[in-house]
């Protein structure tokens, strides 16, 4: 399944349909034509996890493509449309107020009036559970006499059925109190109004209503649509009540540009909008991959977004995590508590005391997560491996920042189970190159019969995953310890001599070594995970798997136009034949990639370089109404012109959505290491947003401030008493 975007049409005409069979000797056989994708880049979203309602900008909802109102991957509505005597509203404006909600507004003209500009204004104010007011204003001299009717209608389809483009006939409507019912598939939906319509057309699915409206007074009807009734199956995913706050902190940012504070407020909102209640624990929330294509659990994805928003807060990574630990793969084979014998590393690569591969479960330890694709130059990977990877760099670091410790002991067993998957993965060298990791998703089997390849960014995960997981074992008495500082420190010697590519330029890192030692040297924005070096003991951070030199060189090719866009990061670079501006992988760019990218080089001392790539992404968020999507066109920016829109991409999407936090938020540098009683606030010292002051944040569950000069000087103005300050 590819990380974004629709699934794939079916190819070809279905068993029985015109085209079926063998063609007669000498006769071409026809085809039916291939179903077009739905695309949602145009449409107005509103999104309030687990429902959803889609249009374009006139409100209208004609049940073309994406358009309807949704709940639980059931399309509930998809025709509503207004006509006013019979003509439809003239659209003036349509746009998002709120992740949640979307104002419409139109015109009418009445017939018959002398007046030659329209005196009657309709504005739809439409929420994503399901529910829109329409106000009909006359601002004219008249009174205005004429019927409102609005069309439903609706095939209570499937939401991946639509994606791919697939599109059944309405359901036959019946009267219901106040509205209408339908019912088909085993599922069925209603819609009510208040007042009741004057005359319901159950066969045309038309409410209708005869107004009478004075000059300067206005009239309203409010409609609800809703779920009656779905096939019984597993729970539904529910979003967060109203009784249940928001897992983080609401900051206010203030600095010299407009653009972050614009940012940041609508990248929390996004991601609010998303937030879904686990069915096993309703108190503990994730977020949802993204809408409308990935409305639902992606565990990277939302093991990404409890990360980036820890200065906010530990609550969103506490029930991400233990929501995740709870769909943890368990085999009968050994948990993976690594280190029990000598300090050290055998000569295969794997931490010392570590069983072998065989004596655990394929999977245990896993993470679950979907296929991802690849790109043009490597094969497809399970995001079972990122997921699982960073859930242990998702729990130390939220420790670092609070996390009580009687909930980080609780999810300790989960931590040493996916080391013990991580130890898995490593080649032994028949199986891929010897003492890297592989796809953890992969038994040894598999690849035994046929070697895998070890990727750069799976090896700063893998790296990163090591060294946190080392410290939690220590700082809570479990084994191990030890033996996994070794094999991060054998890992990073190893990849400094194997996965560097010498060029003209100075050398890059290769983006995956295969068996025998051969590099893949594709130049892709995956690099800047080598970047992301986690957040360590006393507010310091790890040692990077490249050395200061190799560093340096990648800083200045991720700011070089074979990558940068001008945009942000492609995935891609764009000196490669198979570059594609709307790939996933092949040269899109993902807003995530980049903003990891401008934390990261700010940390290594690179700031001119994250400057740049901060002022592309900036530029790009204002295009989108300080709502990024998870993904846009890699193309060259031009004078004048604004990003080209990804057709696949999610829009809001956790991923980009916390990186738009993290991407303000880490500009002022505060590392905190709570179990220490310490924090420390090393910001950039170039200030690429000016004068920054970010009140709101979370230390230790306790309110943090600081304020940042133009010249780099950090001051902390709020903070625990029980934290000693330091300052880099």
């Amino acid at each position: 399944v590819p990380p974004a975007g629709p699934p794939p049409a079916p190819f070809g005409p279905p068993p029985g349909a015109l085209g079926a069979g063998p063609a007669p000797v000498g006769q071409q056989r026809p085809t039916a034509p291939r179903p077009q994708t739905v695309t949602a880049h145009d449409a107005v979203l509103c999104v309030s996890a687990p429902a959803m309602a889609a249009s374009g900008p006139d409100g209208q909802l004609r049940g073309q493509g994406l358009q309807g109102f949704y709940r639980a991957g059931i399309r509930t509505l998809a025709r509503m449309e207004i006509r006013l005597g019979g003509i439809e509203p003239m659209p003036l404006q349509g746009a998002l107020s709120s992740s949640a909600e979307a104002r419409f507004v139109g015109a009418v003209r009445v017939p018959g009036d002398p007046d030659p500009d329209p005196a009657l204004m309709v504005e739809r104010l439409r929420h994503a559970d399901g529910s829109e007011t329409v106000t009909v204003r006359n601002a004219g001299g008249r009174p205005a006499r004429l019927p409102l009717e609005i069309a439903f209608g609706t095939d209570l389809g499937l939401l991946t059925e639509i994606a791919g483009g697939q599109r059944s006939a309405d359901l036959p409507s019946q009267v219901q109190s106040a509205g209408l019912r339908w019912a088909g598939h085993g599922r069925s939906a209603t819609v009510s109004a208040r007042p009741t319509p004057h005359a319901v057309l159950a066969g045309a699915g038309v409410l209708r209503w005869d107004l009478e409206v004075q000059p300067g007074a206005r009239w309203s009807v409010e409609l609800k649509t809703a779920l009656e009734s779905a096939p019984p199956g597993a729970r539904p995913p529910a979003g967060r009540g109203q009784s249940v706050p928001l897992p983080w902190a609401e900051p206010e940012v203030r600095c010299d540009d407009a653009r972050a504070q614009r940012l940041l407020t609508r990248s929390l909102d996004s991601l609010g909008s998303l937030l879904i209640a686990d069915a096993d624990r309703p108190t503990d929330l994730y977020a949802a991959s993204g809408a409308p294509w990935r409305f639902g659990l992606t565990a990277a994805d939302a093991l990404w977004a409890a990360r980036l928003t820890l200065p906010l807060g530990t609550r969103l990574a506490a029930g991400t995590l233990r929501a995740l630990a709870r769909r943890q793969q368990t085999g009968t084979g050994p948990v993976g508590a690594v280190g029990g014998g000598p300090a050290g590393a055998s000569a295969s690569g794997q931490p010392a005391g570590a069983a072998a591969p065989g004596e655990a479960s394929r999977h245990d330890g896993l993470i679950p997560g979907p296929m991802r694709h690849g790109g043009p130059e490597l094969p497809p990977s399970c995001t079972a491996t990122e997921a699982t990877l960073l859930f242990v760099t998702v729990l130390a670091e939220a420790w670092r920042w609070g996390l009580p410790r009687h909930e980080v002991i609780e999810l300790l067993p989960a931590v040493e189970r996916a080391l013990g998957a991580l130890r898995a993965g490593v080649a032994e060298g028949s199986d891929g190159p010897e003492g890297f990791v592989l796809d953890l998703g992969r038994s040894a089997e598999e690849r035994a019969a046929r070697p895998a390849a070890a990727r750069c960014e799976v090896q700063a995960q893998a790296y990163r995953a090591a060294m946190h997981g080392a410290e939690l074992l220590a700082a809570f008495g479990r084994p191990g310890a030890a033996g996994w500082r070794t094999w991060a420190a054998a890992l990073r010697e190893r990849f400094r001599e194997q996965f560097w590519v010498d060029d003209l330029s100075g050398g890059r890192p290769a983006a995956a070594l295969l068996a025998g030692g051969r590099t893949v040297p594709a130049v892709a924005s995956t690099f800047v995970h080598l970047l992301d070096v986690g957040l360590s003991t006393s507010g310091d951070l790890h040692e990077s798997l490249l050395d200061r030199e190799q560093t340096r060189l990648l800083a200045q090719r991720l700011a070089a136009p074979e990558l940068d866009c001008g945009w942000g990061l492609r995935t891609l670079s764009a000196k490669s034949p198979r570059f594609n501006p709307l790939g996933h992988r092949s040269g899109a760019v993902r807003v995530h990639e980049t903003a990891l990218a401008v934390s990261g080089l700010a940390d290594a001392g690179f700031e001119r370089e994250a400057g740049v790539l901060l002022e592309g992404l900036l530029g790009a968020s204002e295009y989108f109404e300080g709502r990024p999507p998870e993904m846009y066109a890699g193309e060259q920016r031009v004078t004048g012109s604004p990003p080209v829109p990804h057709p696949a991409a999610c829009r809001p999407a956790a991923l980009s959505a916390a990186a738009g936090v993290h991407l303000i938020l880490a500009l002022a540098g505060v590392r905190p290491d709570v179990p220490a009683g310490r924090v420390v606030v090393r910001p950039a010292s170039t200030t690429p947003l000016g004068e920054l002051q970010l009140t709101g944040l979370r230390v230790a569950g306790e309110p943090f401030s600081v304020r940042v000069s133009r010249i780099g000087v950090a001051v902390v103005e709020e903070a625990s008493p029980q934290l000693q300050l330091g300052a880099g």
